[in-house]
């Protein structure tokens, strides 16, 4: 059985559409496009997670909207949407 760990906390990428960069299915956002909680510019996202929620002009999105590494956050289709369209990605990490 695997552990659990009790203790979760989640962080919080901002960025819009317009950061992003491709067409189709290779439409990505670099994480370096993205500033976090505290309002400075990320790095990375987190290496390891529990699970994210991508959140598209406010909207959570369905699993098979996204895929997300360290370094980008894939959503196929994105570059159809408006330049302004924000989105957030939060990661639950433990």
């Amino acid at each position: 059985m695997p552990l659990v760990t009790p203790f979760q906390n989640s962080l919080r990428f901002a960025a819009t559409i317009g950061d992003g960069t491709g067409t189709g299915a290779t439409f990505a956002i670099a994480a370096t496009a993205f500033t976090n909680d505290a309002g400075t510019a990320a790095t990375a996202f987190p290496g390891t997670f529990n699970y994210y929620n991508l959140y598209v002009n406010g909207l959570m999105q369905t699993a098979d909207t996204s895929s997300v590494t360290t370094t980008t956050l894939t959503i196929p289709g994105g570059d159809a949407l408006n330049d302004g369209t924000p989105i957030v990605v939060q990661f639950v990490v433990s």
